[in-house]
């Protein structure tokens, strides 16, 4: 009996084990906050949502430069070239977008304004409204700010060039004519090594009923600007010992704020 159960512990090990080393690493470390509102005139006052994910995010990161827009000419469309002090430059372009300005404390009428200065960077949702950003070499980390996204019932996708093509869903909330106006985001993502740098960005933008999409506040950093790649929430593998005292044991037993690895 006693060698049944260790014959049969070893197999549950084994199998834990070998589901374990299959699957995919984590990927990425995921920063998500948003701030709802329902106003096109009113802009938010306050984003405390957005802004603790940011700060999650830069708090994995040093000497990261962030683009504000300020710098371009009131509706300038791409391509721009993007500057991130201290971090290198990028080129977005696509979008059939333009640069919008609107005065502090105000929106454009329809609920887009910027996240800090007056200035962001607006597409119209659907095909015509994905655009790229290239950035001068490989990244490891890349937040944003988004604002208006989704009042529409538009959704955002970020595609990346690593070497998985990793596709990543922003959450944002799905409004409905409108019910979201003004609300904001930020999303960010951190590598955990090198296999997962990337050089380009894709925003895919749906067009629910007719969405347009706000951004402002871009950060990026490189891998060596990454303060621990392999991240604070890592979970080191498990091993052959410790799966078998688990397989022993077990028979013997019988406005919404998001952090996480995608």
């Amino acid at each position: 009996m006693a060698n049944t159960l260790l014959r049969t512990a070893a197999a549950l090990a084994t199998a834990a084990f070998v589901s374990a080393t299959a699957a995919p690493a984590s990927a990425y470390q995921v920063f998500f906050g948003e701030d709802l509102n329902n106003s096109a005139r009113t802009p938010l006052s306050a984003t405390p949502n957005a802004v603790a994910a940011e700060q999650d995010f830069l708090a994995n990161l040093t000497g990261t430069g962030t683009e504000d827009f300020d710098g371009f000419r009131n509706n300038q469309p791409s391509p721009l070239a993007l500057t991130f002090p201290g971090a290198g430059g990028a080129t977005l372009t696509g979008g059939n977008g333009h640069i919008e300005k609107v005065p502090a404390g105000r929106t454009n009428g329809y609920g887009r304004y910027g996240t800090s200065g007056r200035q962001f960077w607006e597409v119209e949702a659907g095909g015509n409204g994905n655009f790229t950003v290239t950035f001068e070499g490989p990244a490891a980390a890349f937040g944003f700010y988004g604002v208006d996204i989704g009042d529409f019932g538009g959704q955002l996708v970020l595609q990346l060039n690593d070497t998985a093509n990793t596709r990543l869903t922003v959450d944002n909330t799905i409004g409905s004519y409108g019910s979201t106006d003004g609300s904001v985001l930020f999303f960010g993502l951190v590598a955990k090594d090198a296999s997962e740098l990337f050089t380009r960005v894709i925003f895919e933008t749906s067009t629910g009923q007719g969405d347009v999409f706000a951004f402002d506040d871009m950060t990026v950093g490189s891998l060596a600007q990454v303060v621990n790649p392999e991240g604070p929430t890592a979970v080191p593998e498990p091993s052959v010992i410790g799966l078998l005292s688990v397989g022993i044991a077990g028979i013997g037993l019988t406005g919404r704020r998001l952090r996480r690895n995608a």
